[in-house]
């Protein structure tokens, strides 16, 4: 006689199990990050001059949210090992062996395939291209050649990140303007200021990983003295973009250039007090993310004012 209850629960637990692995593989795209290039893509699709209808603009974004969560999972296979000794990153689905690197592998490598072709399909070649180019860029310059050879990965790897807001304009347009370039720009010199920062109050566990990040290579006085100097690129980079926007843009962005620079200032006060000096870089790093953010916001909005009015 079967026992109904003993198949019962053997069911619940095949269903949790089936959701869990979701989950883990959900994980492997690296959400959060993956976000970011979400949005920026976004607008640099919305801003772009031109006409595509909400079913081709759903499509676009979907294939590149998943070329981005395939350049994250690919990232994850290959820094399995190194992700194992870093306290950020140990409790990542690979290091605890919750699924298999060649599991991660080829669910990387397919969604990178599906994403490129699903972009081609619905939009054009350089965009595909294009999101070929980020996903290439970022496994093997960034990942496998730069990250650790030398505390400049960050610097030449940004890149990577500064491609999504031009995949979005590419794929209403099919071509690349001035305009878009000032956001891949803005992106780029972004990027080490914030990256830095992270690596001020998480060094040790760069360190123990073996990635040369700045402050383990220079110290942390010419950490934050880049810091600076890269923070203050960002404002002459918003003003050129102005030409392109309205007062409102030109007006909040460089209030929130005024704050960047000033946070990054304020992390000489610091150099010789390394707790403090973390609290201040944790500080920045958070900060960082709400300055891209806002300033893609700022253009959002900006854009359907224009409109509008």
């Amino acid at each position: 006689m079967v026992n109904i209850s003993s198949v019962s629960d053997k069911q619940e637990i095949g269903i949790n199990s089936f959701f869990s692995k979701v989950g883990f593989y959900i994980s492997l795209l690296k959400p959060r990050v993956m976000s970011l290039s979400i949005f920026t893509s976004f607008v640099g699709m919305i801003i772009a001059p031109g006409f595509i209808t909400i079913y081709e603009g759903a499509l676009i974004i979907l294939a590149i949210s998943i070329g981005s969560g395939a350049s994250g999972a690919l990232n994850m296979w290959y820094e399995r090992k190194t992700d194992l000794l870093m306290e950020r990153t140990k409790n990542r689905v690979l290091p605890m062996g919750l699924i298999s690197a060649n599991g991660a592998l080829i669910y990387g490598i397919t969604l990178s395939v599906f994403s490129i072709y699903l972009l081609y399909y619905v939009a054009n070649l350089l965009s595909a291209s294009i999101l070929l180019l980020t996903i290439l860029y970022y496994i093997f310059v960034y990942t496998i050649w730069l990250k650790k050879r030398t505390p400049q990965n960050i610097v030449i790897g940004g890149a990577a990140g500064a491609f999504p807001p031009i995949i979005g304009w590419t794929a209403v347009t099919g071509s690349i303007s001035p305009e878009i370039s000032l956001l891949f720009i803005l992106i780029f010199l972004w990027t080490p200021p914030h990256f830095w920062a992270l690596a001020l109050y998480k060094s040790d566990d760069y360190k123990r990983a073996g990635i040369p990040m700045m402050p383990l290579v220079v110290g942390n006085k010419k950490t934050v003295s880049l810091i600076v100097a890269y923070s203050l690129t960002l404002l002459p980079v918003t003003l050129l973009m102005s030409y392109y926007y309205s007062l409102f843009f030109g007006t909040l962005s460089f209030i929130m250039g005024i704050c960047f620079i000033y946070l990054a200032l304020d992390l000489r006060k610091y150099v010789d007090h390394s707790k403090l000096l973390e609290k201040k870089a944790q500080t920045l790093f958070f900060f960082s993310i709400i300055y891209l953010f806002n300033i893609f916001a700022i253009l959002l909005i900006d854009n359907l004012l224009w409109n509008i009015l």
